[in-house]
């Protein structure tokens, strides 16, 4: 299991997160992208209008460990936060942003988790987050990436 059956509703229901990259020089650079959950590959693709010319795309190209985080607070209960957390390995792609919107640059930047912590998504919040690695089981492919 990568994401359960409500973390993947929940990143559906999501436009924004922040991605948190590191540059070749080993500065932190975090900022707010669009994402789409791609069931096919249980990965988050990002595009961006330029994405290839920016930062976080460069800073993937040389470091690929990457964090990236959706969060909110619940419309049914504005003292319940709630988000998911995912570490992984990004790649740049050359190509594929256009799949799920043609407003973007062809470049995109696919995220494989490695683990994943969320929050109030599965209504136990109070319990504390729900944390897990993401093993090669896990995969589609049975490849990390």
């Amino acid at each position: 299991m990568i994401f359960t059956e409500k973390e993947i509703e929940y990143l559906r229901s999501q436009p924004f997160g922040r991605l948190a990259t590191v540059g070749a020089e080993g500065d932190p650079h975090v900022v707010p992208v669009g994402l789409h959950y791609n069931p096919d590959l249980h990965t988050i693709d990002i595009g961006g209008i330029g994405l290839g010319r920016s930062r976080k795309y460069r800073d993937v190209r040389h470091r690929p460990r990457v964090a990236f985080v959706v969060d909110d607070i619940d419309p049914a209960d504005p003292t319940a936060p709630r988000g998911i957390e995912i570490r992984g390995l990004a790649e740049a792609l050359a190509e594929g942003g256009r799949a799920f919107n043609d407003l973007v640059a062809d470049e995109m930047i696919r995220i494989t988790p490695t683990r994943v912590i969320s929050w109030g998504i599965e209504k136990n919040w109070q319990a504390g987050p729900f944390a897990r690695a993401v093993s090669t089981e896990d995969r589609p492919d049975k490849e990390v990436r």
